[in-house]
């Protein structure tokens, strides 16, 4: 989890105890949300606790991500 921009040693802990154990899972999850970045930044926070930049530049990094690949 630590590839993703915004999850630290503390909010990745949190993500895997509540399952989201690899960085294709959070995206997983980004995707499900249908790359809505409100929505996956409020999902985000309800799951680990990330704050407002935390959330934003994970999801911005999950955004360029797609951008490049899908």
């Amino acid at each position: 989890l630590g590839t993703l921009v915004g999850i630290g040693d503390v909010l990745g802990r949190k993500l895997e105890e509540k399952g989201f154990d690899k960085a294709y899972v959070v995206l997983g999850q980004f995707l499900v949300l249908r790359k809505d970045e409100e929505l996956f930044r409020e999902w985000l926070k309800e799951t680990c606790g990330a704050n407002a930049k935390q959330s934003r530049d994970c999801s911005g990094c999950l955004r360029e991500w797609c951008d490049a690949f899908l």
